[in-house]
């Protein structure tokens, strides 16, 4: 059962190692997404910003003048990369620690859009499917039977990341799981005592106000 699980995750994040969308912000408006990323792995971001045209009740390429700020944070909330780029273009990093890697992007300013609204085409890639292959066949020339191998050795490496990076993510749920019922067991403890405590204070209260009223 528990191979399934670890296969069916893999199979899912490797579906999910290169997505496409689009989302609209404002100038005023942050987005952010979140990205699993095993250790070691390179991951590039495609983006593209267009703005809103109210003549043509449509998105239009932005002006020169219009960039996104894009900030990417790893597991540990650390900024591993803060910088203002141009309104189409693609960034890369690479990840040191497993675990969620938050990417935010906002508008560079705020002057240019007058409250108008902006369209982002995005596009993250992760592992593997960062690589041009077809550079690589290129720069090393490489036979077709070459790439193919250096794809397939590409991709173990991968899986092998994920893997390592499910155990990491199990033993962590584990180590969370292990201290929340240590935590619990000292609480009720600790609870147990307080009311001990409480009942043998009232019964010696009890007998010293018995013990007054001259009833005992």
């Amino acid at each position: 059962m528990r191979n399934q699980f670890i296969c069916l995750a893999l199979v899912l994040c490797t579906l999910h190692s290169a997505c496409g969308l689009y989302f609209h912000i404002s100038e005023t408006e942050r987005k952010c997404f979140i990205e699993e990323v095993p250790d070691e792995t390179t991951v590039i971001v495609n983006y593209k910003v267009e703005l809103y045209d109210p003549r043509s009740n449509g998105f239009m390429p932005s002006s020169p003048g219009i960039g996104m700020h894009v900030e990417v944070r790893d597991s540990d909330d650390k900024v591993i990369l803060s910088r203002v780029y141009s309104s189409q273009g693609r960034m890369s990093f690479t990840s040191h620690t497993p675990g969620e890697h938050v990417i935010c992007m906002y508008s560079n300013s705020t002057a240019w859009f007058n409250g108008a609204q902006l369209r982002v085409h995005l596009d993250i890639q992760v592992g593997e499917h960062a690589i041009d292959y077809a550079n690589v066949a290129q720069k090393e020339k490489l036979t077709e039977l070459q790439l193919r191998i250096r794809q397939l050795l590409d991709q173990v490496e991968q899986i092998t990341k994920e893997q390592n990076y499910q155990r990491y993510r199990e033993e962590r749920f584990r180590h969370t799981s292990e201290s929340t019922n240590s935590r619990v067991l000292w609480w009720s403890l600790a609870q147990t005592v307080v009311l001990v405590c409480m009942g043998f204070w009232q019964m010696r209260h009890l007998k010293s106000f018995f013990e007054a009223k001259k009833l005992v």
